[in-house]
């Protein structure tokens, strides 16, 4: 009788008289079984479907393995459950369940035609690469790099998806405008250096209406933080009034933004601003009198007081027009802190900054789920264009995580949940996999704390029709 071999298992720390013992046997187990929901979310909403259109394929058809759709999944889902490395999936390919959110029809790979292949159902690192790196010009003829993308089709599927997970019009919708860094480590092209953040860095371009992502524009960091605002705003605005005529809509930025041309362009199309305005010793001088009064208030009481004013003001050289201005007079423990807002609303002075301008921070909590949780700070390609790629990817894996919340996650214990808390407690669930020939068996732990959570999600589901495109 043979013995069983000892060089599988792994020998830890004794639990009272009990040996703890480890062995690779345990099968074919995942640790991403809550991705099922995403590819729930994908078969209702089309997210990957449509960003794979948008790319155009020169491969020769009896030589394709991996069709388009199945790559740009592969690398978003990927991302959605924290693989934020391509090399990465020279691991997960042999994944079966996310062969199965993938669309892969055999998801442990054993019919692939070379034998090397075989038990990887899905692409790997090299393959995957190639859907940054083509461009329009070189990939009809190129031998590898045939995949490529249309920018400016991808840059439309979010404001696609925003109107699929919006079926009625909203009376009133904000646009959150807003730049930041993306730190840069090697020699990137648009690679410079930003004075304010102190680093090398692409300064991308990001604007949202609540949690949901409109655009995510790559470029170099040697410009101002509004350039191409004007642009992207106007793309944004036809896109919505074609399909919501009477929506209002308002844009609502700091005062990166707040310049001539971006609230010239707002008040000649009916778009409505309310934009941080940059302090200067002629605003501080309007409002001096509030100054004093709350600086004598803190002085009586030791807690911070703060008035607000408006007033009419222009600037002497840029401003074409005078517009309304609304000043907040400030002062706390550490000194005086005025702040001054310009909009074209109407209304309270007090609720207009408090409730109205100041709930813009909530984007950035957007941007920093973007960043740091979706990896759209992953930029070490050595092309502009390859990184935009890379933005894209990871903006379309914050905006499935986003349609998850929004349509399924509402109401319960998740709702309000950022991405990486969703990933953690939803996403992140360890499954065996068992595939026959009619089911593939996902079967998760019963020791799962958020068991009630997935089950109300799988309900939910039921109530979501399956878009067919």
């Amino acid at each position: 009788m043979k013995t069983e071999c000892t060089t599988r298992r792994v020998e830890f720390h004794p639990h009272f008289r009990r040996r703890v013992t480890g062995a690779f046997d345990g099968g074919t187990i995942t640790s991403d079984g809550g991705g099922l929901l995403l590819r729930e979310v994908e078969r209702r909403m089309g997210a990957i479907r449509s960003f794979a259109r948008c790319f155009a394929d020169y491969r020769h058809p009896d030589k394709v393995e991996h069709s388009v759709e199945a790559l740009v999944a592969q690398r978003v889902y990927g991302l959605a459950l924290g693989y934020e490395d391509l090399n990465d999936h020279d691991e997960l390919r042999r994944d079966p369940l996310l062969a199965v959110l993938a669309g892969k029809a055999e998801c442990e790979g054993k019919a692939r035609p070379r034998r090397r292949d075989r038990g990887n159902a899905l692409a790997g690192k090299s393959t995957l690469n190639r859907l940054e790196l083509a461009t329009p010009e070189g990939a009809p003829g190129h031998r590898y790099k045939k995949i490529v993308l249309d920018e400016t089709k991808a840059a439309g599927v979010f404001v696609d998806l925003f109107f699929r997970a919006h079926p009625e019009a909203p009376r009133e919708i904000v646009l959150d405008l807003d730049a930041t860094d993306d730190p840069l480590h090697g020699n990137q092209e648009g690679r410079f250096f930003h004075g304010y953040y102190r680093n090398y860095c692409y300064l991308p371009l990001y604007i949202f209406c609540g949690d949901f992502l409109l655009c995510a524009k790559l470029r170099p960091s040697n410009i101002d933080a509004s350039f191409g605002a004007v642009e992207e705003v106007a793309r944004l605005v036809e896109r919505i009034r074609a399909r919501w005529p009477r929506v209002k809509i308002v844009l609502r930025a700091d005062s990166g933004f707040c310049r001539e041309g971006l609230m010239a362009w707002c008040e000649a199309h009916g778009v409505d601003y309310i934009l941080g305005l940059a302090r200067n010793s002629r605003l501080v001088e309007a409002i001096g009198d509030d100054l004093e009064t709350v600086r004598a208030r803190v002085g009586e009481t030791g807690r911070a007081a703060r008035l607000f004013n408006e007033f009419a003001y222009r600037t002497l050289k840029t401003w074409s027009r005078s517009r309304r201005v609304i000043a907040k007079a400030e002062h706390l423990a550490k000194g005086s802190n005025p702040r001054f807002i310009v909009t074209s609303l109407d209304g309270d002075a007090r609720t207009l900054y408090e409730k109205a301008y100041c709930a813009r921070g909530d984007m950035e909590n957007r941007i920093k789920e973007q960043q740091l949780y979706l990896f759209a700070d992953r930029t070490s390609a050595a092309t502009m264009r390859a990184n935009r790629i890379r933005l894209w990817f990871a903006s379309l894996a914050y905006t499935l995580v986003q349609l998850l919340r929004h349509l399924l996650l509402r109401g319960t214990r998740m709702g309000r949940a950022q991405c990486h808390t969703i990933r953690l407690k939803l996403l992140k669930i360890g499954a065996r996999v068992r595939v026959t020939a009619r089911r593939i068996w996902v079967s998760f732990t019963e020791a799962c704390p958020y068991a009630d959570v997935l089950r109300a999600v799988v309900a939910r589901l039921a109530r979501l029709p399956v878009m067919r495109c």
